[in-house]
């Protein structure tokens, strides 16, 4: 294989603690509410038992069925790196499996977000590691590339960029820039406290509230 059918990129570096710490405490569906309801991963299912997956991406684009890449890419990532790996949403082979999660946990990553095929499913959900992925299939995978590392991807219908926040949990995926991670950040939890309010109106059992009101009234209803 020659050398000119790989593309590796370094990698972008990891979003401010604050950042990932603030995340934490954010569900996905708020953070998706504020980015205009269009925007996120579709498609992939939760691997893990429950653990939250926040960090920043680095991709990786293989060839269906193949792995190659993302050894390498195993050992460019730093602490906080969330593997998001484009395996052109292949089910047959699974590319990634259990040595490669003890290995990425030695190195600090946060989880993996895989438009592909896994195995090992057991050890992921005994681990609570964050994986994400298409599909679960025994088979294993090739390891002759091509492939291509820190490139933009498609995961699910979502273009994410090398160096993007990652957050995950048990509503899906969504993923952004982290030069717009402070304002979205603000923004939901506005929607959080908004919600907060709905909650304890409903709790007073009113038939007529005014979260309901405000949606139908421009109807005429």
């Amino acid at each position: 294989m020659s050398a000119h059918s790989y593309v590796i990129n370094p990698a972008l570096p990891v979003a401010a603690p604050d950042i990932l710490d603030a995340l934490q405490s954010i569900v996905v569906s708020h953070l998706s509410d504020n980015l205009q309801r269009l925007s996120g991963v579709k498609g992939l299912q939760r691997i893990h038992k429950g653990k939250k997956l926040v960090g920043t991406a680095f991709t990786v684009k293989t060839r269906p069925g193949d792995n190659l890449l993302i050894y390498k890419a195993l050992m460019m990532m730093s602490k906080g790196h969330v593997l998001v790996v484009d395996g052109g949403a292949e089910e047959t082979n699974a590319l990634v499996g259990e040595l490669i999660m003890l290995y990425a946990q030695q190195r600090g990553c946060a989880g993996f977000i895989v438009d592909a095929a896994v195995r090992d499913t057991a050890a992921f959900y005994e681990a609570d590691f964050p994986c994400y992925a298409r599909a679960i299939s025994h088979r294993g995978p090739y390891k002759n590339g091509p492939g291509e590392i820190n490139v933009p991807v498609t995961i699910g219908h979502q273009v994410i960029h090398p160096g993007d926040v990652i957050v995950a949990d048990e509503d899906g995926i969504v993923s952004f820039p982290a030069d717009k991670a402070q304002a979205l950040i603000a923004a939901a939890r506005i929607t959080a406290t908004n919600e907060n309010n709905i909650k304890e109106e409903i709790a007073t059992g009113k038939v007529e509230q005014a979260w309901l009101s405000k949606v139908l009234q421009p109807y005429g209803l």
